[in-house]
């Protein structure tokens, strides 16, 4: 805060607050918020009727329980002391930030992202084996995926959706964050929604899904996982595109040292796509940070030119996607260590060709 110029830190709904105080606040219109003063002690102000969930910690924050008739945001407010500037939470909602901007004029706002972001980014040992953990889990299913144990053909993208998030939550998930599943034309679509489109023989099938593990101490750790099955022999052109796309993911894999800008690694694999003839199928960047959240920094894009650090944590995720034929994305969760960039997801890379 003091090298940002912040006089106080302000944290509502998102991961933020978790990762801070160990306390999880539900999205509701009632404020919640850890206010954290530079030179001052922090307090969590919470609905007197969420107060029974917070895990007192004496030495981290008091806890401010506050009645349905007072206002929060005075509370805020009698809180802060003197300040010239906020860092508040990305996630905060925006009417609590009108509220707040009424009644401190004097006060800019700040993105705390900026303060909280290059902590969170950077995972000690702890949090690596909590992602490790979280990986392994995923990675069950992802084998299972592969090896034709969970049945694709003649089932809904939304059946098989829900069967991954099922068995995500078997492998000891408390929560499951997304499953995409996407058939034949559908896989050209990075994020596509599972439907009612029942997957057929012959087809590739694109499954990225992912969900939160808790660690020993409530705090929850995200998995990511890309896979692509074919039902049947695939055809040549698939194969050959497969082939570049596995080439570009092992060698940005290999690039993750430390030391090495993240718009780097978004460059060595973006060359072999597009040597390949596929550059402008390569639609989204490279990975994301991973973490307490399933998308946060470090951002491995163009135009970041950020130097990875042993701890940062983010996927390696390249695709190829041809609009109303078909899809590929192939994707990990890779750790820079000092030693070398650390695979998480270990599952095997090549495409899974399953009968149909």
């Amino acid at each position: 805060m003091a090298e940002q110029r912040v006089d106080v830190l302000l944290l509502s709904v998102g991961a933020d607050l978790p990762y801070f105080c160990g306390y999880e606040a539900m999205p509701l219109e009632r404020l919640t918020m850890l206010v954290v003063p530079r030179d001052d002690d922090a307090h969590l102000i919470v609905p007197r009727l969420e107060a029974p969930r917070v895990v007192e910690r004496p030495g981290v924050f008091q806890t401010v329980p506050w009645d349905e008739t007072e206002d929060p945001i005075d509370l805020v407010r009698s809180l802060i002391g003197p300040a010239s500037t906020a860092a508040i939470g990305d996630h905060t909602w925006a009417g609590f930030l009108v509220d707040l901007t009424r009644v401190l004029p004097s006060v800019e706002f700040r993105r705390a992202s900026e303060v909280t972001s290059p902590l969170r980014s950077v995972k000690d040992a702890a949090e690596v084996e909590s992602l490790r953990a979280a990986a392994a889990a995923a990675d069950r299913v992802a084998v299972e995926l592969r090896s034709g144990d969970i049945e694709l053909a003649g089932r809904t993208e939304a059946e098989v959706s829900a069967e991954l998030g099922r068995r995500l939550l078997a492998e000891g998930h408390q929560r499951v964050n997304f499953a995409i599943v996407a058939a034949g034309e559908n896989a050209a679509s990075p994020h596509h929604e599972p439907g009612e489109r029942l997957i057929k023989p012959g087809e590739i099938v694109l499954c990225d899904f992912g969900g939160t593990k808790m660690d020993a101490d409530g705090v929850g750790y995200c998995s990511d996982i890309t896979r692509c099955v074919h039902l049947g022999e695939p055809p040549a052109d698939l194969v050959e595109a497969y082939d570049v796309l596995f080439e570009a993911q092992a060698a940005q894999v290999v690039a993750a040292v430390v030391g090495q800008p993240c718009q780097e690694v978004d460059r060595v694999g973006r060359a072999i796509i597009a040597e390949a003839g596929f550059g402008d199928n390569f639609i989204h960047r490279t990975g994301h940070g991973i973490g307490t959240e399933a998308h946060e920094d470090p951002y491995i894009v163009e135009g970041n030119s950020l130097e990875l650090r042993p701890g940062h944590a983010f996927s390696i995720e390249p695709g190829i996607y041809l609009p109303g034929r078909w899809g590929l994305r192939l994707e990990d969760i890779v750790v820079a260590a000092s030693d070398g960039p650390d695979n998480l997801t270990t599952t095997d890379h090549r495409l899974a060709v399953i009968d149909a």
